[in-house]
């Protein structure tokens, strides 16, 4: 456990940790850029430099390990110019477009630029060197003139998916990341799940989905509903709608991680054709049987109308209508037990979910084995 100081606090830290990872625990803000928790140190960007005592030069404090006895500093007037002299290095390579609606102010990158004084419309690049949305992928937008070659893509996608889609091409300012050796995302085996999104600090990965749709109103944590993994994020609320899915680093079973659909199949949630209230057959709510529904219909001789009756037609009671849970579920119930009761327990099969939780598929186990007094209950893992 190695004591040292920063900005005249003292601390211990376990060995190896890194003097950016001891200033965190003090409370203590070291700007950067390339450098993320759940990454490997990479010490590109050089924003996070500090002062050490008895040290010539600066140092990257994401790359510097703590030792005993060391005295750290990490404001001052030269730390500062060294600061703003790189950003303004970055700055020079940089070019938006103008397409994020303001979104661009919420990028790490900008926040920096803010922070130092710079203003990035004058002291950007005056031209693109590169394509905007030079990427087919589907979901994720790439536009590599607000790349500043931090790398958080390229580890993201190596570290946390394990899919090894970006690298690093070329030399000097000819550098630039490209993804499947230059035959793009998809060719590349992306899988689309955005963590190189998630970790980019400037936009130049972004959701294409939610471009142009400008800033939220509100976030709102909730959990993914399509697994029983229990994924946690934030959903981006703009006027009543979600415009983007955002990952939360404090999320307990995924953390920045999520899957394609997790981060960007929420377009369901607004569909027009959602059910948001259950629907039942309107001759179950009038307490019909099927047979009388036919037997009704063969006397009538016309499926479609009756003008001579004063009931409802014979297809309108085939209509789907809204109801109540409560209403609802008892029709459900009362045809299971019908059907359990006129046919026998092995009439009736359930099919449950390797990805519903384990609680969910105990509950479905109860319902078949003991309500149903039936074995024939399989998931989809089997079928």
């Amino acid at each position: 456990m190695p004591h040292l100081t920063i900005n005249g606090n003292p601390i211990d830290v376990p060995e190896g940790t890194t003097i950016l990872r001891a200033a965190e625990k003090l409370g203590i803000t070291i700007p950067t850029l390339c450098d993320h928790p759940d990454l490997t140190p990479y010490g590109g960007c050089r924003l996070c430099l500090v002062e050490v005592k008895g040290s010539r030069n600066l140092s990257a404090s994401c790359a510097l390990a703590a030792t005993e006895g060391m005295e750290v500093t990490t404001e001052s007037a030269q730390l500062t110019e060294a600061r703003r002299g790189i950003l303004e290095l970055l700055l020079f390579a940089y070019h938006d477009s103008g397409y994020a609606d303001g979104q661009k102010e919420t990028t790490q990158f900008m926040r920096w630029v803010r922070h130092y004084g710079l203003d990035p419309v004058k002291q950007q690049s005056a031209n693109p060197y590169h394509p905007v949305n030079s990427d087919s992928n589907p979901v994720v937008w790439v536009d590599m003139n607000k790349c500043i070659l931090c790398n958080r893509c390229i580890r993201a996608c190596a570290e946390v998916q394990g899919r090894f889609v970006w690298e690093l091409a070329e030399r000097g300012f000819n550098s630039h990341i490209m993804a499947g050796a230059g035959a793009g995302m998809l060719p590349g085996r992306c899988e689309s799940c955005g963590a190189c999104v998630a970790y980019c600090p400037t936009g130049a990965l972004d959701n294409k989905p939610s471009i142009g749709a400008g800033l939220p109103d509100k976030l709102v944590t909730t959990t993914c509903s399509y697994c029983g993994v229990g994924c946690q994020f934030d959903l981006n609320i703009k006027d009543g709608k979600i415009i983007r899915v955002t990952s939360n680093p404090n999320a307990p079973v995924n953390g920045m991680h999520l899957c394609v659909k997790g981060r960007y199949g929420y377009d369901y949630v607004h569909h027009p054709e959602r059910l948001t209230r259950p629907k039942v057959r309107r001759y179950l709510l009038e307490g019909k049987a099927k047979s009388e529904i036919r037997e009704e219909r063969g006397e009538m001789g016309d499926t479609k109308t009756n003008h001579l009756s004063s009931h409802p037609p014979v297809s309108a009671l085939w209509d789907w209508v809204e109801t109540d849970w409560e209403t609802a579920l008892t029709i459900t119930a009362d045809k299971l037990r019908e059907t359990r009761d006129h046919y026998g327990p092995d009439s009736i099969g359930i099919l449950t979910s390797a990805k519903c939780t384990n609680e969910e598929n105990y509950l479905m186990n109860k319902l078949a084995r003991q309500v149903i007094r039936t074995n024939n209950i399989d998931h989809c893992a089997r079928l």
